[in-house]
C-alpha cells in the first residue's frame, strides 16, 4: 500500500508503507491453505470434526477393561483422585517442556531418574499404572500438536524451488542431503545413486521415498500441506489416520455394510490396529476375548453393537487415552520384578534401555518405529 500526496504545482507523490513487505508473505500462506483445502476429501470432515470431540477422561472403567489382558492389578488409593487421569493442564505440560530441555544433556540414569520424580505425582517413590499412563498421555499429546504445528514451518522452509504451495521429491531430497552436511555443489549435481553416502543414509532415503509414496495421493512426485504431515508424522496426521479406518473396513467389513460389528472386531490383529493386517481371517485370533471388551466399552459409544468410522477413528487416534494406558501396561508388564503392580526406580533402570526408546521417554521414536 502506499499514499498519494499532492501538491500545488507539482506531480503528485508516493510513499510506500513499510507493511507492504509482508503481502507477499499473506499471499503464500493463502496459497497454500487453499491448496490444502481442495485437497481434502470432503467425506473426512465430519470425522475429523469428530476428533474435537475426543474424551480424554482415562477413568476407573478404561484402566479396569484394559488392565487384565496385562496381568496387572490396579490399586486404589483413596487419597487421590483420577477422574481426569487423561486431561494435561499447563503443569503437566510445562513438567514436560523441563524434562525435553534435559533429554539432549543428560545421562540416561539421571533422565529417567528426572522423569521418574516427575511422574511420581505423590510421592511414594512408586509409578502406579495411573501415574505412568497420565504421563505418557501427555507426552503423546504434546508430540502430536507439537509435530502438526511444526509441519507448516517445515513445509514452507522446503517449498522454495519454486515456492508454489507444495513440495517436490527433488526439493525433500536437496533438503535431507543438506540437513546431512553436504555442499551446495554436490546437492545440484550428485550421483542419483549417491555411490558416495553410507548405507545407513542410502537406507533412509530409501525408507523415505516408500514413505512418500504412501503419503501421495494425488501427485506421486509432490505433496500437499496435509500429504507432508502424512509423511513426516503419520501418527499426527487426520489423512494418514483416515486411510488407516479406510484399510480396515476394506479388509474386516464382511458384509459391507459400512460398519464393524464386534464379531468383525474381535478379528483383529493383537499387535496393532492396522498395522499389520493378517490373511488368514478363519484362524482364531489371541486375546480375541479382550478384543470384544475393548469394543464394548471403549469403541461402541452408541451402544449399537457396531462400530462406525467415527467411532474407529477416536479408537485409532493417538491422542485417545487408551494408547498410554496399554503402553504403561506394557512397561509394567515387563519391568514389574517383585510384582506389585507399581514400578520402583530401581526396576526401571534395570530396564533402561526399555524405557529409553518407550513413549514415556522418546515419543516421537516410538511412534515412527510403529508406523
Amino acid at each position: 500500500m502506499y499514499r498519494c500526496f499532492f501538491n500545488k504545482g507539482k506531480l503528485p507523490s508516493f510513499q510506500f508503507l513499510r507493511w507492504t513487505i509482508f503481502i507477499p508473505i499473506v499471499i503464500y500462506f493463502s496459497f497454500v491453505f487453499v491448496n490444502y483445502s481442495k485437497r481434502l476429501p470432503l467425506k473426512s470432515l465430519p470425522l475429523e470434526e469428530t476428533l474435537r470431540n475426543i474424551d480424554n477422561s482415562v477413568d476407573d472403567k478404561i484402566i479396569k477393561t484394559l488392565s487384565p489382558a496385562a496381568g496387572i492389578s490396579v490399586k486404589r488409593n483413596p487419597k487421590k483422585s483420577y477422574r481426569n487421569i487423561g486431561v494435561p493442564d499447563q503443569r503437566d505440560e510445562k513438567l514436560i517442556e523441563e524434562v525435553e530441555k534435559l533429554e539432549d544433556n543428560q545421562e540416561p540414569k539421571d533422565l529417567l531418574s528426572e522423569i521418574f520424580r516427575r511422574a511420581d505425582t505423590d510421592g511414594n517413590n512408586l509409578l502406579d499404572i495411573r501415574e505412568l499412563a497420565k504421563w505418557i498421555h501427555v507426552k503423546i499429546k504434546e508430540h502430536v500438536d507439537r509435530a502438526m504445528t511444526d509441519n507448516i514451518g517445515l513445509f514452507t522452509a522446503i517449498d522454495n524451488n519454486p515456492r508454489n504451495g507444495e513440495i517436490s521429491w527433488n526439493e525433500y531430497h536437496a533438503h535431507f542431503l543438506k540437513s546431512h552436511g553436504f555442499s551446495e555443489e554436490y546437492i545440484n549435481s550428485h550421483n542419483k545413486r549417491h555411490p558416495e553416502l553410507s548405507r545407513v543414509l542410502k537406507e533412509s532415503i530409501m525408507r523415505d521415498r516408500a514413505r512418500w509414496a504412501e503419503a501421495a495421493r494425488n501427485d506421486p512426485e509432490r505433496l500437499a500441506l496435509d500429504e507432508f504431515l502424512a509423511f513426516t508424522h503419520p501418527e499426527s496426521s487426520h489423512r494418514a489416520l483416515l486411510q488407516m479406518v479406510e484399510d480396515l473396513f476394506e479388509k474386516f467389513d464382511r458384509d459391507g455394510d459400512e460398519q464393524l460389528t464386534e464379531d468383525e472386531f474381535a478379528g483383529l490383529p493383537t499387535d496393532g490396529i492396522g498395522l499389520d493386517l493378517g490373511d488368514d481371517q478363519e484362524k482364531p485370533v489371541p486375546g480375541s476375548e479382550d478384543r470384544r471388551k475393548e469394543f464394548k466399552h471403549l469403541i461402541d459409544k452408541n451402544k449399537d453393537g457396531k462400530a462406525d468410522r467415527a467411532e474407529l477413528l477416536m479408537y485409532i487416534d493417538p491422542r485417545n487415552p487408551r494408547h498410554a494406558i496399554q503402553e504403561a501396561q506394557h512397561l509394567i508388564a515387563l519391568s514389574d520384578a517383585n510384582g506389585d503392580g507399581d514400578l520402583s526406580l530401581p526396576e526401571i533402570l534395570n530396564k533402561m534401555d526399555l524405557f529409553l526408546d518407550s513413549k514415556m521417554v522418546d515419543t516421537e521414536k516410538s511412534f515412527h518405529d510403529e508406523f
